[in-house]
């Protein structure tokens, strides 16, 4: 199993990432607050970014996740790819501008995706082969390709294609992957590189050029901890602008993947962000958060509100319970948030058993106020040493069951 540690070719730091940034400003423990530069904007970490996996937050406008103080989304390279198309996108002046959002965009690169169409895909030292889920076309998705697509979407944060792996994994599998991953990574840091010498000569797009985009490595392994620091070091040693912890929230404990998470975050560099990839209940939240993560994705706020859950600070509250059909209280009476201020838990109620479009944009959000009020406050006890007050409150939360059962 190889760790590489070679420095970067300078050529690497070229002048896409020139306007990215991070410092650490406060710190209780090995819990960080921070800022995080981009060309779109400063993001307040930690941080949560809202999943709009087509180019929009399922449910909700952007001048609603404007209002709810959202500082980053993000959007998903694999769909994105296929409907409408990046050349598409790019022709329309990229990402931000095709979806109206003008705060910073992270774009993943398809290979969480690839990994979920098992079925549909095979992965050899080309890349990911897949048929795509709306035709059946056949598509090869490369690392240079990967690169290719997100620049066209001219999002602030690229990611590096990887192979996540499926759990549970043996350890041959686990450094088998890996090494794969890393191999992948060095080849979109080197295409990284050429569209940086380049600017606004993509073929598929020679009128667009991102000069803001950073680019970010992914650690895998598996559960295998020798095997992740193993990844973490060589990833870091291709020079990155941050780096992420991929691989995880795939069946493993949530136990194990924090040991994961601990073991891996201390062999990042403390002077750049690290990512946790699709990962966040609220216990996820704060025990990353006390491992030194900074920023954090996940559809669990905005799909559990579509299905009828509202995360509240007495714990989740299932609004289809019966016991809601004459209950005149908000859903959290704490909340301050649009739907907590207008309307009862009856309404609501009423809203989702009547199957009114209406319901989803309430409890989405509803649940995106509680994801980022929550972040708002790890960053406050952050800063006032009083982060593990806030982690324990947490964890006594969100250990019990739902307020309804």
């Amino acid at each position: 199993m190889r760790a590489g540690n070679t420095s970067p070719d300078p050529s690497y730091y070229t002048a896409m990432a020139a306007t990215f940034g991070f410092r650490v400003t406060a710190t209780d423990g090995a819990a960080r607050r921070g800022e995080m530069t981009t060309a779109h904007g400063t993001v307040q970490t930690p941080a949560f970014m809202p999943v709009g996996t087509q180019g929009t937050v399922k449910a909700v406008l952007p001048r609603d996740l404007v209002d709810l103080g959202t500082e980053i989304i993000l959007s998903n390279t694999y769909h994105l790819y296929l409907r409408p198309g990046d050349r598409l996108v790019a022709r329309h002046g990229g990402l931000h501008r095709f979806i109206g959002w003008e705060r910073p965009i992270l774009t993943d690169s398809g290979g969480y995706q690839a990994f979920s169409l098992s079925a549909r895909r095979t992965i050899d030292e080309r890349g990911i082969c897949f048929r795509s889920h709306l035709d059946g076309s056949e598509h090869l998705l490369t690392p240079e390709k990967a690169t290719d697509i997100q620049a066209n979407l001219g999002s602030d944060i690229a990611m590096a294609l990887d192979e996540c792996l499926a759990y549970p994994a043996t350890r041959d599998e686990a450094a088998a992957s890996m090494e794969r991953t890393l191999r992948w990574e060095k080849r979109c840091r080197e295409q990284f590189a050429r569209l940086g010498d380049q600017p606004g000569a993509l073929a598929t797009a020679p009128t667009i050029s991102n000069p803001g985009q950073a680019q970010f490595g992914i650690v895998q392994g598996g559960t295998h901890m020798d095997i992740r620091v193993a990844s973490a070091q060589a990833t870091v040693g291709l020079g990155f602008e941050a780096y992420a912890i991929g691989g995880l929230s795939v069946g493993e404990s949530p136990e194990t993947m924090y040991e994961v998470v601990g073991a891996t975050a201390p062999h990042l560099p403390a002077d750049r962000p690290r990512y946790l990839m699709g990962t966040g209940t609220p216990v996820d939240l704060v025990e990353s958060v006390a491992r030194g993560i900074d920023l954090f994705d996940c559809v669990m706020p905005t799909r559990n509100a579509r299905n009828g859950q509202l995360f509240t600070s007495e714990g989740r509250l299932n609004i289809k319970n019966a016991r809601h059909a004459d209950d005149p209280a908000p859903p959290d009476p704490r909340c301050v948030c649009y739907t907590c201020q207008h309307f009862s838990r009856a309404y609501l109620r009423h809203l989702f058993m009547a199957g009114e479009i209406t319901a989803a944009t309430l409890n989405t959000l509803h649940n995106l106020n509680f994801y980022l009020d929550s972040m708002r406050r790890i960053r406050e006890a952050i800063a006032f040493g009083s982060f593990d007050q806030l982690r324990q409150e947490y964890r006594r939360i969100f250990a019990r069951r739902s307020v309804d059962s």
